[in-house]
C-alpha cells in the first residue's frame, strides 16, 4: 500500500493499534477509543477506520479518488480477513461487518450505522447453518435490509415496521420473536419488494456493492442538513469531519446467552467507584436504546449481567478499571455479548452529574492519577450552578405554558402577581410569588428582592430583569413573547391557557420554561468535594474574585460564597428601600437646592447604615461604592394613575407635579443626564452619598479598631475634567468627616470604564484615579450602539447566522470591546502605575470573559453573589491556561 493510501486507513485488533497521540483529530471519538482498546489488549472486533480526509473525499465524489478508497476498502478487509480467518461472501466462513460513523465527539444520531453487511440471499443460508438457527441468520438478513433502506436509501424505517408488524398479524404471532427460521424466506422477499417499490431497484446481492454504499452513504450524510444542524446543536464546527469504522459483527441477538449494553466505571448520579448501567439479552444496540425504557442496573434486578453471565461480567469489570485508569478519568464503554463471549465497541468519558464530575475529580487526585490542576481543568465552571440552585425533580410531570430565556438559574414555584409591591406584601405573608412583568424597571427592585422568581415577556439575557435576579440568586425567565399579560383583568395569556392572578406557575431559568401549577423542586446541596475543589482553585489563581452586592443579604451570601470584597455597590438600589424613595422623590421635585439637601438629609442616616453593615460583613476587605448612576426620573413612577396617586400623597398639585414628571424624561435616558453629569448637576447628591460612606468607615474604624476599605466609584465618566471635579468634593468630604470623627480615613477614588472615550483617554483619566472597574455592560452597548434591554428581540438572528459569534451582552466581544479594555489597560497604568483594574459588569461570571480579563491582566473581577463560585475556577483554569501557554 503507498504511503498515500496508507494515510487514509488505520487498522486494529487484538493487541494492535497505533498511538492514541495521533488519533484524535482524524479517526473521530468511536475510531480512536476502538485502537486505543485494541493497544490496550481489551476484546475488540478486528477492523479498520477510514479517517477523516477519507470522508471528506467519499462525499466529493472525485472518481480517482473514489478508486484508491476502494482500493484501500479492500486492503482493510484483507487485515480482518487475517485476523478472523473469515471472508466477506464466503458463506462457509462467513464475515460480516458493521459500518458505523465515527463523530469528533460522542453523540447519538450523528448518522445511521449498517449492521450485517455482507448477508445476501446466499450467505444467509451459510449464516444459518453455522449458527446452528436459521431464524436468527434470517433476522440478522431483515435488519441489514431495514437498516440499508434507512441509512443508505433514506427510506422510512416506519414502513418496514409496519410490514413486519402485518407478516406477525398474519401468522398469529404474538410478537416478532415467534418468528421461525421457516419465516425467513417469505419475510426476506417481502423486505426485498418493498425496497425496490421504494427505489425502483433492488437491494444489492454483491456484498462490497453493499459495503462501499453503506461506508459512501454515511459519508454524504454527515453533509445532511440534518446532520449539519446536530454537529451545531452539540458545539462542534460546521467543518468538523467524519470518520467511519468497518469493523467484524458481533452479535447480541444471537440467543439468552447473548445481548447488549452500556456499562459505566462510576454511576452518573454519585460518581463513586462501581460499576453501573444497562444490559438487554438477545438483543443489539438499536434494541436497547429502543425496548429498554426502565432503567436495569448491571448488577440489578434481571436481566442482570453479573448473574446471567459472570465471566463476562468479570471481564467487563476488569476492562473498565483498566480503561479508568489508562484514561485517568471515569469512562463508559458500549459492549455485546455473543455466546458469552464480552467484545467492547466503544469507550469514551463517562456522563456525570456536576456534582458526581467533582467526586470523580477528587478521587483521582486523591488516587495520584491526576494532578490538582487537572482536576481543575475538566470542569465546566457554569455548570457549578446546578450546586447552588434549586432544580425541577427529573422525575416531576412538566405541563408547558410558555417557553422563554432561561436567564437566571434555578427554579421556583408561587403565585401570580403583576405588582412589585404587591408581591412583596404578599412574600411578606409568607406566600410564595412569581413578580410578572412585561419588563421590570428599577422601582421594582423591592418586589424582585421578595419574590421567588421573576418572569418577563420582554427582554432578554441582560436585560434589567436578568440582570438583577442573577445577582439576588432567584430563578428569572425573560422574553416569554408568547405570553400577553392583561392588566386590567388581571390575566396571564397563552395559546389554549388563560392564567388569572393569584395562579401557581413553576418557572425553570435554567430551561426558560414556563410551567402550569406547583411543579416538584429539588433543594442544592453543597457536598465535601465542592469545597475541596474551590480550595484547589483559589491556591492557583492570581485574580481576586469580588462580588456585585448592595444588601447585607447579598452581602453575606456573597463571603459565604468566597468573595473577597465588593466590587460593586449600587447606591440608587438602595433609594429604592422604605422611606427612602419618598425622600428621594422630594429631592427630585425640589425647585432650590437647599430643599434638594433637606430632603437628602432625611436618606442620609439610613444610607450609612446600610455602608456600615456593608463594611462590617466585608471586614478587611474591598467595598467599591458606586455614586447614583440612574436619571432621576427612574425615581419617579410611569403610569398615569400613579402619578396622580404621588401628587396627592405629596400634597402636591397634580398638573404640576405631571408637568415636572414629564420634563424630567428623556428620549434616550441610557446616554442622558445621569452618572457623572448628573453629579456634576446636583453636587448635594454627592456630598451626602461621600459623607454617608466616610461617616459609615468612621464609625467602624472607631468600634472595631481596623478602617474598613473603602473604594469610591464615579460613574460614566468621559473626560478627566467631569472626574476631577466630583473628586474634589468626595476628598472636600472626606477631609471634612475626618476632622469631626478623629479618624483619619483611607480611601480610594475611581472610575467605571464604561464609555469607548473613556478607554481611549485612560492615561489621562488615570491621573485623577486610582482604580478602573470595567462597566461591561455599558462599554458594550456604547461600542456596539444596541440597547443590552432591547437586543433580545434579534441578536439570537445574529448568532444563528453567524454575523456574531455569540451574544455581546453574554460573553465579552474580544475583538471590539476586548480591543478597547486592552487599551485602557495598557494607557491606564501608563498614566498611573499603580493602578488598580477590575471589572464589575455582568461579564465578571463569564468564563470566556475571564479568561480575557486575565490575559490583559486585570487585578480582580466582580459577579452577581451566586456567580461567586464560578469566577472562582474560571480564573484559575484561566491562569493555567496563560502559563501553559507562555
Amino acid at each position: 500500500m503507498s504511503n498515500k493510501r496508507a494515510s487514509f486507513i488505520t487498522s486494529f485488533g487484538q493487541g494492535s493499534g497505533p498511538s492514541p497521540v495521533l488519533l484524535a483529530g482524524h479517526l473521530g471519538q468511536r475510531g480512536a477509543a476502538l485502537c486505543n482498546l485494541a493497544r490496550l489488549k481489551l476484546p475488540v472486533p478486528p477492523g479498520f477506520v477510514l479517517n477523516t480526509e477519507a470522508c471528506r473525499n467519499i462525499a466529493s465524489s472525485d472518481p480517482a479518488t473514489v478508486e484508491n478508497i476502494k482500493a484501500m476498502l479492500a486492503q482493510g478487509l484483507e487485515s480482518i480477513t487475517t485476523e478472523t480467518g473469515c471472508t466477506l461472501g464466503d458463506k462457509r466462513n462467513l464475515l460480516l461487518l458493521a459500518v458505523r460513523p465515527s463523530a469528533p465527539i460522542s453523540f447519538p444520531g450523528a448518522t445511521e450505522a449498517v449492521l450485517n453487511v455482507g448477508l445476501n440471499d446466499e450467505t444467509v443460508e451459510g449464516l444459518g447453518v453455522s449458527a446452528g438457527d436459521h431464524a436468527f441468520a434470517y433476522e440478522c438478513y431483515r435488519r441489514l435490509m431495514q437498516n440499508y433502506a434507512q441509512a443508505v436509501l433514506g427510506d422510512d424505517p416506519a414502513v418496514f415496521d409496519d410490514l413486519l408488524n402485518l407478516y406477525v398479524e398474519e401468522r398469529g404471532y404474538v410478537s416478532a420473536r415467534e418468528i421461525r427460521g421457516t419465516d425467513g424466506p417469505e419475510l426476506a422477499s417481502r423486505f426485498k419488494a418493498q425496497i425496490e417499490s421504494n427505489n425502483d431497484r433492488a437491494f444489492p446481492q454483491d456484498v462490497e456493492e453493499q459495503l462501499w454504499h453503506a461506508v459512501a452513504a454515511l459519508a454524504r450524510n454527515w453533509q445532511s442538513p440534518r446532520a449539519k444542524q446536530k454537529r451545531k446543536l452539540h458545539g462542534l464546527k460546521e467543518d468538523a469531519g467524519l470518520a467511519i469504522v468497518v469493523q467484524a459483527m458481533v452479535f447480541g441477538n444471537q440467543s439468552d446467552h447473548s445481548g447488549t449494553g452500556h456499562a459505566t466505571s462510576r454511576p452518573a448520579q454519585t460518581g463513586e467507584r462501581e460499576v453501573g448501567g444497562d444490559y438487554l439479552t438477545n438483543a443489539q444496540g438499536s434494541d436497547l436504546d429502543a425496548r429498554l425504557r426502565q432503567v436495569l442496573a448491571i448488577a440489578g434486578p434481571a436481566p442482570s449481567l453479573e448473574t446471567e453471565e459472570p465471566g463476562a461480567f468479570a471481564q467487563l469489570a476488569s476492562a473498565l478499571d483498566v480503561l479508568e485508569h489508562e484514561l485517568k478519568d471515569a469512562v463508559e464503554v458500549d459492549f455485546t455479548v455473543a455466546q458469552g463471549a464480552l467484545w467492547l465497541l466503544d469507550a469514551r468519558p463517562a456522563r456525570r452529574t456536576t456534582s458526581a464530575n467533582l467526586r470523580i475529580l477528587t478521587d483521582l487526585v486523591a488516587r495520584e492519577q491526576i494532578t490538582k490542576h487537572d482536576a481543575l481543568m475538566r470542569i465546566d465552571p457554569v455548570a457549578l450552578d446546578q450546586l447552588l440552585h434549586s432544580t425541577i425533580d427529573p422525575a416531576a410531570k412538566r405541563e408547558l405554558v410558555a417557553q422563554g430565556i432561561g436567564a437566571s438559574p434555578g427554579a421556583a414555584s408561587g403565585i401570580i402577581s403583576f405588582d412589585a409591591n404587591e408581591a412583596r406584601v404578599l412574600a411578606g405573608q409568607g406566600i410564595a410569588v412569581i413578580l410578572v412583568r412585561t419588563e421590570t424597571a428599577p422601582e421594582d427592585i423591592k418586589g424582585l428582592h421578595m419574590a421567588d422568581g421573576v418572569l418577563t415577556t420582554r427582554g432578554g439575557m441582560t436585560s434589567h430583569a436578568a440582570v438583577i435576579a442573577r445577582g439576588m440568586g432567584k430563578p428569572c425567565v425573560t422574553g416569554a413573547s408568547s405570553l400577553r399579560i392583561d392588566m386590567e383583568a388581571g390575566q396571564l395569556k397563552a395559546a389554549g391557557v388563560t392564567l388569572k392572578r393569584g395562579d401557581i406557575i413553576t418557572i425553570d431559568g435554567s430551561s426558560g420554561q414556563v410551567l402550569k401549577g406547583q411543579v416538584a423542586v429539588t433543594k442544592p446541596s453543597l457536598s465535601g468535594d465542592f469545597a475541596t475543589i474551590l480550595t484547589w482553585a483559589d491556591e492557583t489563581r492570581r485574580m481576586k474574585v469580588r462580588a456585585n452586592a448592595e444588601t447585607a443579604h447579598d452581602a453575606r451570601l456573597a463571603r459565604d460564597f468566597g468573595a473577597e470584597g465588593i466590587g460593586l455597590s449600587r447606591t440608587e438600589h438602595m433609594f429604592f428601600e422604605g422611606d427612602r424613595i419618598i425622600a428621594m422623590r422630594e429631592m427630585i421635585l425640589a425647585d432650590t437646592e437647599k430643599e434638594r439637601r433637606i430632603a437628602l438629609a432625611k436618606i442620609l442616616p439610613v444610607l450609612r447604615a446600610d455602608f456600615i453593615e456593608l463594611f462590617a460583613i466585608m471586614a478587611g476587605m474591598p467595598v467599591t461604592i458606586r455614586l447614583l448612576d440612574p436619571p432621576l426620573h427612574e425615581f419617579l413612577p410611569r403610569e398615569v394613575e400613579e402619578i396622580e396617586a404621588m401628587a396627592r400623597n405629596l400634597n402636591l398639585e397634580v398638573a404640576g407635579f405631571k408637568k415636572r414628571v414629564l420634563e424630567l424624561r428623556e428620549q434616550n435616558p441610557m446616554l442622558g443626564h445621569r452618572g457623572v453629569r448628573l453629579l456634576l448637576s446636583y453636587p448635594e447628591i454627592t456630598d451626602m452619598q461621600a459623607r454617608a460612606i466616610f461617616e459609615a468607615a468612621a464609625h467602624v474604624q472607631a468600634t472595631t479598631g481596623t478602617g474598613p476599605i473603602a473604594e469610591v466609584m464615579v460613574p460614566l465618566v468621559a473626560s478627566r475634567g467631569e472626574l476631577s471635579a466630583v473628586r474634589a468634593r468626595i476628598d472636600a468630604v472626606a477631609r471634612d468627616v475626618a476632622k469631626e470623627t478623629g479618624q483619619k480615613l483611607e480611601y480610594l477614588v475611581g472610575t467605571m470604564i464604561e464609555l469607548p472615550r473613556a478607554a481611549l483617554r485612560a492615561a489621562d483619566i488615570a491621573e485623577a484615579a486610582e482604580f478602573f472597574s470595567f462597566g461591561t455592560n455599558d462599554l458594550t452597548q456604547t461600542t456596539y450602539g444596541i440597547s443590552r434591554d432591547d437586543s433580545a428581540r434579534f441578536i439570537g438572528e445574529y448568532t444563528n447566522r453567524q454575523i456574531f459569534p455569540h451574544d455581546p451582552f453574554v460573553s465579552l466581544d474580544v475583538e471590539g470591546v476586548g480591543e478597547l479594555i486592552a487599551m485602557a489597560v495598557e494607557r491606564g497604568r501608563q498614566g498611573r502605575p499603580g493602578l488598580h483594574l477590575g471589572i464589575c459588569g455582568e461579564h465578571g461570571g463569564n468564563p470566556d470573559s475571564i479568561s480575557f480579563f486575565e490575559a490583559v491582566g486585570l487585578d480582580y473581577v466582580s459577579c452577581s453573589p451566586f456567580r461567586v463560585p464560578v469566577a472562582r475556577l474560571a480564573a484559575a483554569q484561566a491562569h493555567l491556561k496563560l502559563a501553559r501557554k507562555s
